[in-house]
């Protein structure tokens, strides 16, 4: 007794040469040593790398005799912190991330080609820059940061994704147009239209500006946001986003939405130096953008659930095989690429554009609550509570991961962000909900930014595979938000503010140009400079089928009394009704 409290003694009064400090030592040098054995054995175990998850379930496809083994098989199911397997961490992983794909690579290729016709290594550096948010934002969303000394979150916590908005692609296209009909983008003399970066840098800082709404926005109760913004809105945007990006989506399946009716450069898709360049909607490049089409519905209907998740690359690689053996490929996008890059490697000047405040500050308040379906979606198929204050907390945590995530995204030249709900899929196939592939995902995504070649791949591509797997990709948009509109009742009163919003959505979608007279900027060298900003941001507005429809659906809902008519009673009771 007397050692050990002299022992103790001087290992307190801090003199680490004294006799005492090594006895006390030993015990921890013994822990170690007895550690050592058991980690080398963790380590060469097959149950630390392989487990008893059955793999072959994820690459037998759905032919009969192969899948009778699979009938009703269940995969195992892994919660948020289970310990995985590494090689079954590095398969899912890998699942998320191609599932994911389409969703990073579609924005960026839209925004520089459609909107901005940007060089081929700007295009390919913002394919790259969107892959490496999107794998930073989504880590963060997965691991769930809690803010010190207050009850704030940043992130889910759930193995819930974060790609690039498909909203911003809207807001882009019409900014862009505007640009070149004002003449603050360049123009070719016979028309054709020339790289406009500093249209980006100013739709960059003008998010720098503006996201803090979202940042704001998620520090409310998510009752009184679902209160301002009902179902009814927010299914009604996702509709209008949805129709409006297949529309754009149909125009490259064509050929490239620059050549329709285009002169000069696009007399031919996708311009005339292309290696085989042919009319807008000739049968061939409708037939490549069905290859690709075709091969996405193939695959989902007999795929493994690993080809499933990839049946987008899939069917881009299809599509891609196709063209190049037929000679529509140019590599010199390709070439142009670096072999790795980074964030910076590529910058923008920035500057705040004053018609694009209204249009982001609607964008980022719609983000604020079209996310908040995916997070219960995300949460219920993960086997966690969705209701109580834990589950709003993530709700809290996933809309702050968004803003604070468009925020980094903007810094690093790329385009903002939202949580989606595509890699549900993948979670309801593979029983895998875990945290680690998540983390694993992020890995993978910020791996395919680092490596430049990809990028310049996915912009060299014809503007026909691009279409096809773009008007298959905004499909699902509609399907989430006739989804989201499901789940509120049709009453009297929801369907006038329904037809109200969509009437006036759908108006910009099949005459885009019905506003151009009405209100028309005045671009002259004496013209005021903040009242033509003011203009163009209202036709910003205007022109873009879901801001418009958002402010209208949110002003008829809180200025519209409640029906209390016969007609909804009805409605609502047989909605209350069980079904038999």
């Amino acid at each position: 007794m007397s050692k050990a409290g002299e022992s103790g003694k001087s290992s307190a009064s801090g003199d680490d040469c004294a006799p005492g400090t090594m006895v006390d030592l030993k015990p921890r040098f013994w822990r170690l040593r007895t550690m050592l054995p058991r980690v080398r054995r963790c380590l060469t175990s097959r149950e630390t790398w392989l487990g008893d998850y059955d793999y072959v379930y994820l690459i037998t496809p759905n032919i009969p005799p192969f899948n009778r083994r699979y009938k009703d098989h269940r995969a195992p199911f892994y919660g948020l912190d289970d310990r995985m397997p590494v090689l079954l961490t590095l398969l899912l992983g890998l699942q998320h991330a191609l599932i994911m794909i389409g969703s990073v690579v579609s924005p960026p290729l839209a925004v520089a080609g459609s909107a901005f016709h940007l060089s081929a290594a700007e295009t390919s550096y913002l394919v790259s820059a969107a892959f490496i948010t999107t794998g930073m934002a989504t880590a963060i969303q997965v691991t769930r940061i809690r803010i010190r000394g207050t009850p704030f979150y940043v992130g889910t916590g759930l193995l819930s994704v974060v790609a690039p908005t498909f909203d911003i692609i809207a807001i882009a296209l019409s900014y862009g147009a505007a640009r070149y009909d004002e003449g603050t983008c360049p123009t070719a003399p016979d028309g054709t239209r020339l790289p406009c970066p500093d249209a980006w840098g100013a739709v960059l800082g003008t998010m720098l500006c503006t996201v803090w709404v979202q940042v704001i926005m998620s520090l409310l109760p998510p009752r009184l946001l679902s209160r301002l913004f009902p179902k009814i809105v927010t299914g009604s945007i996702l509709l209008l986003v949805g129709v409006y990006l297949v529309s754009s989506g149909m125009q490259n399946w064509a050929g490239s939405a620059n050549c329709n009716g285009g002169k000069g450069a696009y007399a031919l898709c996708p311009t005339v130096s292309a290696p085989t360049p042919l009319p807008w909607a000739h049968p061939k490049l409708i037939g490549l953008g069905c290859s690709v089409f075709a091969s996405i519905v193939v695959v989902e209907q007999f795929g493994s659930p690993l080809m499933k998740s990839a049946a987008i690359l899939l069917g881009m690689a299809v599509g891609c095989a196709v063209s190049a053996a037929t000679g529509y490929w140019s590599r010199d996008k390709i070439d142009a690429a670096p072999a790795l890059t980074f964030l910076w490697s590529k910058t923008f000047r920035l500057s705040v554009d004053g018609a694009l405040v209204l249009p982001l500050l609607v964008m980022f308040v719609c983000h604020s609550v079209n996310c908040m379906p995916d997070i219960l979606a995300t949460a219920e198929i993960s086997g966690v509570d969705v209701e109580g204050p834990e589950f709003s907390s993530r709700i809290q945590g996933g809309l702050l991961c968004d803003g604070l995530g468009s925020l980094i995204s903007a810094l690093g030249t790329s385009l903002p962000m939202v949580s989606q709900a595509g890699n549900n899929g993948v979670i309801v196939l593979t029983g895998c909900a875990s945290r680690r592939a998540g983390w694993c995902a992020a890995g993978f995504l910020v791996l395919m930014g680092i490596f430049g070649k990809l990028g310049g791949v996915f912009s060299a591509m014809p503007p026909s595979i691009l279409g096809g797997m773009q008007v298959f990709l905004y499909s699902t948009i509609i399907v989430a938000g006739v989804r989201v509109l499901s789940l509120s009742p049709f009453t009297r009163r929801n369907r006038f503010i329904m037809s109200v919003a969509l009437g006036i959505g759908f108006i910009d979608i099949v005459a885009p140009t019905w506003f151009d007279q009405v209100l028309r900027v005045d671009n002259g060298r004496d013209a005021n400079v903040q009242l033509r900003s003011f203009e163009q941001g209202i036709n910003l507005i205007v022109k873009t089928p879901f801001i418009l429809a958002g402010v209208l659906g949110v002003f008829l809902n809180l200025v519209l009394p409640m029906d209390r008519s016969e007609m909804e009673r009805t409605v609502l009771a047989d909605l209350s009704r069980p079904a038999s």
